[in-house]
């Protein structure tokens, strides 16, 4: 059973993990590899608003993907950008990376390779993840703007679209652990987490929401 509590507690952490960025034009966006199309789908129509030139796909597949994905993540977004009427002249694809940083360093070299000039970073996740995919291109690409984005849900939203509040509990409980572990690990910046965050992360742990959870080393 999840509580109220669980519900109370996972929405601080939804809150949290949005950055709330203002959406504005820049060089290039990259779509981050996933089991969600939506990521794709909120790619294509910030290119449709002509907030980006050019486009990049990241990423091989995962145990979670490779039966729903078997092309690999980023030539299935391309397919669905594709049929939202995206150009094919517009998208870069990086089938390679496995990870949040493979994905900003392979995406970084690719486009250096295709001599595209990058000042500023649509970075397009899923909702739960923009906070970690904004601290790793901080950390790899200090250089450049980051402005980290994903779709507009609210968590209820997000869970009756994943049908397994339980797993998205989970998700969200790995992805705060990762924003406290991975700056010492030095995979990216670190960022304050509000007490309130840290009780409820805590707290969700104690009730176990932890099957995506890492070692920490």
């Amino acid at each position: 059973m999840i509580s109220a509590q669980n519900w109370t507690d996972a929405e601080l952490l939804w809150d949290y993990q949005q950055m709330h960025h203002r959406l504005r034009p820049c060089s290039v966006a990259i779509g981050l590899g996933s089991h969600d199309l939506g990521v794709a789908e909120v790619v294509a129509h910030l290119y449709q608003r002509a907030m980006v030139p050019v486009i990049v796909f990241t990423g091989a597949t995962s145990r979670t993907t490779l039966e729903r994905m078997p092309r690999g993540e980023a030539e299935h977004y391309r397919e669905r950008a594709l049929e939202l009427g995206v150009p094919d002249s517009a998208i870069l694809v990086e089938p390679n990376a496995r990870n949040t940083g493979e994905n900003i360093r392979f995406s970084r070299s690719l486009l250096a390779d295709k001599d595209v000039h990058v000042e500023s970073v649509l970075l397009v996740s899923k909702p739960y993840e923009e906070r970690r995919a904004y601290a790793t291109a901080r950390k790899l690409w200090p250089e450049v703007e980051i402005v980290s984005t994903s779709a507009p849900m609210t968590l209820a939203e997000y869970t009756d679209s994943i049908q397994d509040p339980r797993l998205v509990f989970d998700m969200l409980v790995g992805a705060q652990q990762r924003l406290l572990i991975y700056p010492q690990q030095g995979f990216l910046i670190h960022q304050d987490v509000p007490s309130a965050v840290s009780a409820a992360y805590e707290r969700l742990c104690s009730d176990g929401f932890t099957s995506r959870l890492v070692a920490d080393q």
